[in-house]
């Protein structure tokens, strides 16, 4: 079935487009897509989920059906925060949400569990194929094998950072055919504004937070999931953070990077999984 739509607005204006797939009573799930994708990629998970859980998704600023701010600045971790509460006031004002996230959605949402304003807004966090940005300049700090292979693996990081190019490239298709090579998956349902206006979220967060990353620590039950075969981030990058994150459980599957995509089941069971034994579900 399809999900209801409507919009929220954020502290700053920006306006949101939020899918409900109802089920009210049931615990709410929240789902945070990320680059270059929209809020359309959660279909196939919430659909399996819709009988447990009141599942939530929406379009991050800049994709989807969202509003497109034009500057850099709007896309920075603070304001994609105040994004996330505005939803979340919206459709669970008054119980904790648990949330799933991939690549860049995990990434904000690393930052949002780890503000001690949201700890007792998010019962649970799953994340896929996202690391903290501030956990990462710790971790590249290391100087290590691993530190150096995920630097070897960021390539596209630098190069989005390039002027106007990058837009060039997603434009007339060049870009495309690169990436659809490392994808390996059907990317329908995207747009050229969430390709272009996605990489705002690269620019402004990536740099600040890896040269003066803070210390961000949560007490969230967080599940790490690690495609083995992503070819964008690496398996420690992910999963080595004990230090900030003492309540995570690690695990290391078989896949890639667009996991919910490719195989949405899995994505419905490891949900499942890790939310039961953090509510005592089925014991």
């Amino acid at each position: 079935m399809p999900p209801s739509t409507s919009t929220t607005t954020s502290a700053d204006g920006t306006r949101l487009a939020v899918y409900d797939y109802g089920n009210a009573e049931a615990p709410v799930l929240i789902c945070i897509h990320g680059y270059p994708d929209n809020a359309a990629m959660w279909g196939p998970v919430a659909d399996l989920l819709a009988e447990e859980f009141h599942v939530i998704a929406y379009d991050v600023r800049g994709a989807g059906e969202s509003d497109q701010p034009s500057s850099t600045s709007a896309y920075a971790l603070d304001r994609l925060q105040q994004d996330f509460r505005a939803v979340i006031d919206a459709v669970s004002p008054d119980r904790p949400v648990h949330v799933l996230a991939h690549d860049w959605g995990s990434i904000q949402a690393w930052h949002f569990v780890t503000d001690p304003a949201l700890t007792d807004r998010i019962a649970s966090f799953t994340s896929i194929s996202g690391p903290s940005l501030d956990h990462a300049g710790y971790f590249l700090r290391q100087r290590s094998q691993a530190a150096l292979r995920q630097l070897l693996h960021s390539w596209y990081i630098f190069y989005f950072h390039l002027p106007w190019f990058p837009e060039l490239a997603w434009r007339r298709g060049w870009a495309h055919r690169v990436f659809d090579r490392l994808e390996k998956q059907d990317a329908g349902g995207r747009s050229i504004g969430d390709y272009v206006n996605g990489m705002k979220l690269y620019r402004a967060n990536v740099v600040s937070r890896l040269i003066r990353p803070s210390e961000r620590r949560t007490d969230v039950p967080v599940l790490a999931v690690s495609p083995e075969d992503d070819p964008f981030v690496t398996t420690p990058l992910q999963t080595e953070v004990t230090r900030w994150a003492p309540n995570v459980t690690v695990e290391v599957i078989r896949g890639g990077h667009w996991m919910p995509r490719k195989n949405p089941g899995l994505v419905a069971e490891l949900v499942r999984k890790h939310t039961r034994e953090v509510a005592g579900w089925g014991t």
